[in-house]
């Protein structure tokens, strides 16, 4: 039934679009713009071993931000990445100040 009508079909959901149709207009934009995919970003982090390379990094992201290398909402998402060695650090240092208080608090005065 629908055969030979695909340019027709084609050229009336245009029209329809362009007078402002918003299921037509979705059709079209989604058969012309494809899905978003992100893009491999060529950035090396420095290695964060301790709190003191926190500022490092985060120079880091900040400066390719800078310079184009990554755009602002990839260096958004290294920034989240930090935050989350941030947490991860304060965690670790406040359980090993509870041994150390625990431990402390155990021995005979």
């Amino acid at each position: 039934m629908l055969a030979g009508e695909g340019e027709a079909l084609t050229r009336k959901a245009v029209e329809l679009a362009l007078a402002g149709d918003p299921a037509a207009l979705r059709l079209c934009l989604e058969r012309i713009v494809g899905p978003y995919r992100e893009r491999a970003v060529e950035f090396t982090m420095p290695p964060i071993r301790n709190a003191a390379g926190l500022a490092g990094a985060m120079a880091a992201v900040a400066g390719a931000a800078a310079q184009g290398a990554v755009t602002p909402r990839e260096a958004m998402q290294f920034g989240h990445v930090i935050e989350a060695y941030v947490r991860a650090v304060e965690a670790t240092e406040f359980e090993r100040r509870l041994r150390a208080l625990e431990a402390a608090d155990v021995q005979p005065a």
